[in-house]
């Protein structure tokens, strides 16, 4: 069930976003490349997933705070249910993500990933180089998988959290599909590849953020690290009945940041996401500003 409610934050930021298959160079003028030029930024982003549990509402929230310099970047979240959800589901997680910046786009060196559900409460770091990965889980897996994730598979991929803001932040070729892809995520264990169909447009109206945005739909292969009952080919995204809809906002410093995500769930019916915070600041006085929730166009 919580997976369920948190199926869009759980696969598209944290069991789910990853690099293109190439590396644009920023354009000018593109946050990435402003970032590149010197100019340090902090993006801060948070998530409102709702849901309905009989006739009960179950709500969850995932919250980014993305700290971008010109070689190197850092990434914190937090993920968790809130209010009546707490009845039926614990679900509450930290996770880190930090790497090196390249060509535009942003590239894993390590992932922390602490779960605090009441059951296993599981620890997972992640550590990528150019050439493999190292990964310790505590307590350990009881397996990787079947098959597993081969060193050379992994290094291709992106930790979830870094996935996500790599392709809202990556900045796209002139001409190339908006919707990008495909997106390759490595959490230490799951591999998966997503893949995004531009679907046209869409008017889209969220707290951060209202406009014109365009909506892409994702699908998934599940492609190494996952038991063999998961391996549900007719299964688009788990326990998603139906393409995932995410819709974007085309934003002036050249993002593509989802503001809204759409899933009809099995169990549950529909979940939404929508954007709650989105902004973006200079990171060398990020710290002297506090509270509001700003808005982006």
């Amino acid at each position: 069930m919580k997976r369920l409610l948190l199926a869009a934050a759980a696969t598209l930021a944290l069991a789910g976003l990853s690099t293109a298959d190439t590396a644009p160079t920023p354009a000018k003028g593109s946050l990435m490349a402003n970032v590149k030029a010197g100019e340090p930024m902090r993006m801060i982003y948070e998530l409102d997933a709702r849901a309905m549990i009989l006739i009960i509402p179950a709500t969850g929230r995932a919250s980014f705070n993305v700290e971008l310099k010109p070689n190197t970047y850092t990434i914190k979240s937090k993920v968790r249910t809130t209010g009546l959800a707490d009845i039926f589901v614990n679900y509450d997680m930290e996770l880190a993500a930090s790497g090196h910046v390249r060509g535009g786009t942003l590239k894993t060196s390590g992932y922390v990933s602490q779960n605090r559900d009441g059951k296993k409460n599981r620890r997972v770091e992640l550590s990528m180089k150019k050439d493999g990965f190292t990964m310790n889980a505590t307590p350990r897996f009881g397996n990787l998988g079947e098959p597993p994730a081969t060193q050379e598979q992994a290094i291709l991929a992106n930790d979830p959290l870094t996935a996500l803001i790599t392709f809202a932040l990556e900045p796209r070729a002139k001409g190339a599909d908006p919707c990008g892809g495909p997106i390759r995520v490595f959490d230490g264990r799951q591999l998966t590849y997503l893949h995004m169909k531009n679907a046209g447009r869409a008017n889209v109206k969220s707290p951060a953020w209202s406009g014109e945005a365009i909506e892409c739909h994702v699908t998934m292969d599940k492609i190494a690290g996952y038991d063999a009952d998961e391996l549900d080919k007719n299964d688009t995204l788990t326990g998603i009945s139906g393409p995932l809809r995410m819709y974007l906002a085309p934003l002036e410093n050249g993002s593509h940041v989802p503001v809204r995500i759409v899933a009809d769930t099995d169990k549950v019916g529909k979940v939404t996401l929508q954007a709650r915070t989105l902004r973006f600041e200079p990171l060398e006085t990020a710290a002297a500003q506090t509270g509001g929730a700003g808005g982006a166009r």
